[in-house]
């Protein structure tokens, strides 16, 4: 073969790897019938080499040929003549003796290039960048499933074939780009991969370790559950020992982040003490500091260092110890001091919550509440969580199964509370505080009973030894004296040593006939003598300074939250330079607790002193004062933030807060999420607080200010709870602004959690209550989100209906970025009503809107409606493109659900454009997303990509 000859055919391509085709300068050429194509294919796997007649004939009809097969051959042959001369190519099928020539050079048929490249690949080393790229260059020319549409035994054989090569070649391709740290490119391909070949176990190990080396990890433990039933259900077999270990690395945090020139890793580990490498999602450390100055508890520590000792003996069962014991005895502190000694024995991290079971205020934390924060931090993000909390509860026992993790459970109510909150690794330990002994815990889930007494003498004087030091020795007698007027009990004691180590002018025997002569221990917990502790407290409390005083006993006594530096500020109605003054003071004192980067707190006993003192000596009036400046810092903070978060829509109205307060402000969007991100607990409490408190008009306005923040986090789950509070707080002040809100808003987080039958009666509700408040923006607002529900919910003749109500309320109202979005919703609804030119025409008008705006996220929405509507119209190709950038918008702002739904719509588009293989690749990507979300909507895109890819 000549180059001159062949210089005209370098635009032809002929392709086998997907349906059977021929192309020419960039066009598709009719290359006949399917046997027509059969013959052509036949031929071109041997591209430059004779094929012989009989083995045409085998390959295209096989043992089943009829009478006239060769006949039949000939005229498929003279027709492929024309083919190819019409594709530049005139002698391109040659015979030759016995059977007939592809004359064309190799580079022309898509399987030859394919191995051409695979050949080169080859000669390199694994970790060599041309590696990859040639790899990658042959993968690109798979267009679906090879040969797709010819019959035959052959065509079945050579596709079984290929698919192993492709198989291979995208492991081998996976694997380089692991090697150069790239793993996120390799997951979608691979996960196509395992969706084709669901029980190829190297395809799923190689998916596995993508997934992890991407911190992925929720996302490769719910793959590997679903691996794991398949296998069963098919073959009755347990996933590959390789497969069982590396599922277990990824337990234990063993995947390392790749760098280039190095693979991911796997270190596989014995139990004790360890040391680990650098891990690819965070390794939660929540344990509170050390307790300085620990003494005593010898016996209570040995019986903990038992039961982790022998916990291997138990396979299966969870070891738990339940510290119980009255208020004040140092359960915090020994659970706290053990678990700092044993760490190293709990390299994959220490999980800590205070459930809050014996809370000043009476609000408890539930196991759902602590279960999200668990999973926060194990690096499962807001989005990420299964909507029920079962399965929250599933994932958080899922990400702990064969890790060593120790759990430390405080101040826990009853079993009821601690017994979601239980791993189901033997691997684990967990440790619970209460004033209960938890006789439940202990007689159904086996938890060892450690019963906390006062200290012994001998370990009082220990513990006051270890905070006082040297004048502790000295006056022996003097500490003898002090452990009998602290009644032997730790927090008294706590107490009294820092006294003395604030007044070093006094003896300890002058400290001890102060307190003798301040009436000793007189029963500030009634009824229970041991906890006694009013007078040592009273001790330290007399020496703070006036301010350092006031600001302890308004703390103590106007909420149960921990504070900043800032929040406490407006507490006190002071500067924050004398609140970080005071703070020093009280911390030193033992008489509040730093929790934190600037976060305060105190003890259950010291708050309910300080709360006592704040009745006795404030007068009501400062009291009420003081909460109402903490929880209008909080409200106009909140909001602030809030509106940095979303600032096209309208801030509702609050009212000036008082004299004093000084309301922390973000600078931006960044600032403002982090801020929520820091006070979120804190905000969720405060609406039950203010509730609680008769501060109803904070409760609701609080609630709607987290609103946004919840939504893009995923807290659906406490947007229900806090907008629940908030209803009921409105109701019962007879504001009708904040029941709309709460119901707007208890709507918008029940249709996020697929409760669809409750949401549209909330909605009608706020439509009512901003009717009667003569509010357009927001009955706007409502006419929005109904229209959205009657979508959902399939009542299309009530869609444009509400959209179109919206349009003309924001009309009203001069409402422009309503208008944008109004536009966009009616463009949707009437695509869907067959109306696609005006949906066009609606579309294109809010993307004008919005461009106003620079409202790129408003953008995405209305392109994937242009796109919805170009599709309908017949217009696949720019449906395409709209949709492309629409997902690209999603992505840019991480928004993984928008991003999935406009994937799903991508696909439909892609297939009626004639890129089937494109529609596959989107539906996988979607499905990934969701998956990983954990959203329902995965079943249904699931059932799409089945049935596209056929049985």
């Amino acid at each position: 073969m000549g180059d001159r000859r062949h210089s005209e055919w370098r635009f032809m391509e002929i392709r086998v790897l997907g349906p059977v085709e021929v192309w020419a300068d960039g066009h598709p050429v009719d290359a006949g019938a399917a046997r027509q194509r059969a013959v052509l294919a036949a031929l071109a796997v041997d591209v430059g080499r004779p094929v012989h007649l009989e083995t045409l004939v085998d390959r295209v009809w096989g043992e089943a040929s009829p009478p006239r097969v060769r006949h039949n051959l000939h005229v498929y042959l003279a027709r492929l003549r024309r083919v190819l001369a019409d594709a530049g190519a005139p002698d391109a099928l040659a015979r030759r003796s016995g059977g007939y020539l592809l004359d064309l050079p190799p580079e022309t048929v898509d399987r030859a290039h394919f191995d051409a490249l695979r050949h080169r690949a080859d000669g390199l080393a694994d970790d060599d960048p041309e590696r990859v790229e040639l790899l990658r260059r042959a993968l690109e020319l798979w267009r679906g499933e090879p040969l797709a549409g010819l019959p035959g035994e052959w065509a079945a054989r050579v596709r079984q074939d290929w698919h192993r090569r492709h198989t291979e070649t995208v492991l081998q391709w996976a694997r380089g780009l692991l090697r150069s740290g790239e793993p996120e490119a390799v997951i979608d391909p691979l996960t196509r991969l395992a969706d084709e070949h669901p029980l190829d176990e190297p395809v799923a190990a190689a998916l596995l370790r993508a997934l992890a080396a991407a911190g992925r990890s929720a996302q490769a433990l719910a793959y590997y559950a679903r691996l794991r039933e398949q296998l069963a259900d098919a073959l009755g077999a347990d996933p590959s020992a390789e497969l069982r270990l590396l599922h277990q690395a990824i337990l234990r945090g063993e995947i390392t982040a790749p760098t280039p020139g190095t693979a991911p890793t796997s270190t596989h580990t014995t139990a004790g003490p360890v040391t680990r490498p650098a891990l690819t999602h965070p390794v939660p450390a929540q344990l509170p500091s050390d307790v300085r100055g620990f003494a005593g508890r010898r016996v209570e520590l040995a019986q903990l260092d038992a039961l982790r000792a022998t916990a291997d003996a138990h396979p299966g069962a969870v070891p738990v110890a339940v510290l119980s014991g009255l208020a004040g005895v140092g359960k915090t502190a020994l659970a706290v001091h053990w678990a700092h000694q044993v760490v190293g024995h709990f390299p994959d991290g220490q999980l800590y919550a205070n459930l809050e079971g014996y809370s000043h205020s009476g609000v408890v934390r539930s196991a759902e509440q602590v279960v999200r924060g668990f999973l926060a931090a194990l690096g499962v993000s807001p989005r990420e969580l299964p909507v029920d909390p079962q399965e929250q509860t599933a994932l958080y026992r899922s990400l702990l199964a064969g890790r060593r993790m120790l759990v430390l459970l405080d101040n826990a109510l009853d079993a009821a509370q601690v017994r979601p909150l239980l791993p189901g690794s033997a691997r684990c330990l967990v440790l619970v505080t209460s004033r209960d002994r938890l006789t439940g815990l202990v007689a159904t889930d086996g938890a060892e009973p450690l019963v906390l007494d006062l200290l012994t003498a001998a370990d009082a004087e220990a513990l006051l030894h270890a905070r006082i030091g040297a004048r502790a020795e000295a006056e022996r007698d003097a500490v003898g004296d002090l452990v009998g007027l602290c009644d032997r009990l730790p927090l008294a004691l706590v107490v009294v040593a820092a006294r003395a180590v604030v007044r070093p002018q006094l003896s300890l025997a002058e400290l001890g006939a102060q307190l003798r002569t301040d009436g000793g221990l007189d029963g500030l917990d009634a009824g229970d003598h041991a906890s006694s502790v009013r007078t040592a407290l009273s001790w330290s409390y007399r020496l703070l300074a006036g301010p350092t005083a006031r600001l302890f006993r308004l703390v103590g006594g106007s909420t149960d939250v921990t504070l900043s530096t800032a929040a406490a500020a407006s507490l006190a109605g002071v500067d924050r330079r004398h609140v970080r003054t005071a703070f020093t003071e009280l911390t030193d004192a033992h008489l509040m607790l730093e929790r934190g980067p600037d976060r305060y707190g105190m003890h259950d006993l010291l708050r309910a002193f300080a709360a006592e003192l704040s009745g006795e000596q404030d007068p009501t009036g400062d009291r009420a004062e003081a909460r109402h400046r903490l929880f209008d810092h909080y409200l106009h903070s909140a909001h602030g933030a809030a509106v940095l978060l979303h600032p096209h829509w309208d801030p509702i109205a609050l009212p000036p807060a008082v004299a004093g307060v000084r309301p922390e402000k973000a600078g931006d969007h960044d600032a403002a999420a982090a801020w929520f991100s820091r006070e979120r607990e804190v905000l969720i409490a405060l609406v039950e607080r203010c509730a609680a408190s008769g501060f109803d008009r904070h409760a609701w306005q609080l609630a709607w200010s987290l609103t946004s923040f919840l939504d893009r986090q995923g807290g659906w789950h406490d947007q229900l709870a806090v907008q629940h509070t908030a209803l009921i707080a409105a109701r019962r002040g007879g504001d009708s602004a904040g029941q709309a809100h709460a119901h707007r808003s208890l709507a918008r987080a029940q249709a996020r959690l697929g409760r669809l039958d409750e949401a549209p009666g909330q909605l009608q509700r706020a439509l009512e209550l901003f009717r009667e408040l003569g509010d357009p923006a927001n009955q706007a607002h409502t006419c929005l989100d109904l229209a959205e529900m009657a979508d959902r919910q399939g009542r299309r003749d009530e869609v444009v209906e509400h959209a179109e109500a919206a349009l003309r309320l924001y009309r009203a109202a001069g409402h422009r970025y309503g208008q944008a979005m109004a536009l966009n919703a009616i463009g949707w609804y009437r695509a869907q009503l067959g109306a696609h030119d005006a949906a066009v025409e609606a579309c294109q008008q809010g993307l004008e809107l919005l461009r106003e705006f620079d409202d790129r996220h408003g953008q995405a929405a209305t392109w994937d409606t242009l796109g919805y509507a170009q599709h309908r119209a017949g217009r696949p190709m720019e449906a395409v493109s709209a949709y492309r950038h629409a997902a690209e918008l999603y992505r840019e702002f991480r928004d993984r659900y928008y991003e999935a739904d406009t994937l799903g719509h991508l696909a439909e588009a892609q297939v009626d454009a004639g890129d089937p293989a494109g529609a596959t690749r989107s539906w996988r990507t979607a499905l990934s997303l969701l998956d990983g979300l954990g959203h329902p909507d995965a079943e249904k895109v699931r059932r799409r990509l089945a049935a596209a890819e056929g049985p």
